[in-house]
């Protein structure tokens, strides 16, 4: 008997009757890793590297990230101060040779706050766009994958998370949540939701089409399996991208809080509540105000560059460029 051959876009799968578990085999693998691993095998990690070198304002994100996660964690090698010990007697000094960033209204060196602020800052961003990548990839793999009801209810939820600004949304859920860290984290991690079950619906909606999709149901591949190990693998690149610039809108977004005195609650140092505390001083010590600022400003803008480096970098049309 002459073996039956199925082709797909890449490859040639031959299904014979002397042996249909090891063509039950042979056809799982290549056919939903096949799209992702052939780009990694073939390109690598180093291929990936020197397209985003390429990039000057990629790299320049990445250096003020770099530097910005050192200093951070290296707090205590430049500062022996305490960041929350008041001194009363050294307040509101200008930034000099002492104090290189100045001290705030209550003695505190701005310059330790500043730093293990960041520690808190970049660790609310991280834990908030991990809750949103937790709860959105699902739904939004189940949403494009199944479609009908699954699809509706999932859809009209995140549309109703949609109708509110990013921060209002935030701010909302902490006014009914309560102010603190964990608070703090789940409602900005909420805000983010929406985004991640769009764009991996889009993706997942093309995917499910493909030829690899069919010959693994055509196997009998349960919907689980295809999901986790050939969908989401082909989608992931989207996903990074989309993370890396949701970093620092949730930095953002949680440094507004804590402007408002929703956030994170003194005496811990953290951006947004030091910028809040710093508009009093604003005209006549305004150090107190501008170095937090700049702190916010320079994470969100590594963020984005580095996003935007990704998201070339990723872009299979530019694989050969």
């Amino acid at each position: 008997m002459s073996p039956w051959t199925y082709c797909t876009h890449t490859s040639t799968l031959e299904f014979t009757m002397d042996n249909p578990r090891a063509n039950l085999a042979e056809a799982r693998q290549p056919a939903g890793t096949e799209p992702f691993q052939t780009y990694a095998s073939a390109r690598g990690a180093s291929d990936l590297w020197r397209r985003f070198r390429r990039r000057h304002s990629a790299m320049f994100g990445l250096a003020i990230l770099v530097l910005l996660f050192a200093l951070s964690w290296l707090v205590p090698l430049f500062s022996r101060e305490d960041p929350e010990r008041l001194k009363l007697s050294q307040a509101l000094i200008a930034p000099g040779a002492q104090f290189w960033l100045g001290t705030d209204y209550l003695g505190r060196d701005l310059f330790t706050r500043l730093l293990y602020g960041a520690r808190l800052s970049l660790t609310i961003g991280f834990l908030a766009v991990g809750f949103g990548l937790a709860v959105g990839v699902p739904l939004g793999a189940i949403s494009g994958y199944y479609g009908k009801w699954a699809d509706l209810i999932i859809q009209r939820i995140a549309d109703i998370l949609l109708s509110f600004p990013s921060f209002l949304l935030a701010l909302s859920l902490v006014a009914m949540l309560g102010v603190g860290l964990q608070n703090v984290v789940i409602s900005v991690g909420i805000s983010a939701v929406p985004s991640f079950i769009r764009l991996v619906r889009g993706s997942v909606l093309v995917i499910r089409e493909q030829t690899y999709i069919e010959a693994a149901r055509s196997i009998g591949v349960r919907d689980a399996r295809i999901i986790l190990l050939h969908v989401l693998p082909n989608a992931v690149a989207p996903v990074i991208v989309q993370a890396t610039l949701n970093l620092g809108s949730a930095i953002l977004i949680a440094a507004g809080l804590g402007f408002l005195g929703l956030g994170v609650q003194p005496p811990t140092p953290e951006w947004g509540s030091m910028l809040g505390e710093g508009r009093n001083y604003i005209f006549s010590h305004p150090y107190m105000a501008t170095f937090p600022g700049l702190a916010i400003f320079f994470a969100v803008l590594g963020f984005n560059l580095l996003g935007d480096g990704l998201r070339d970098a990723l872009d299979p049309r530019l694989r050969h460029v």
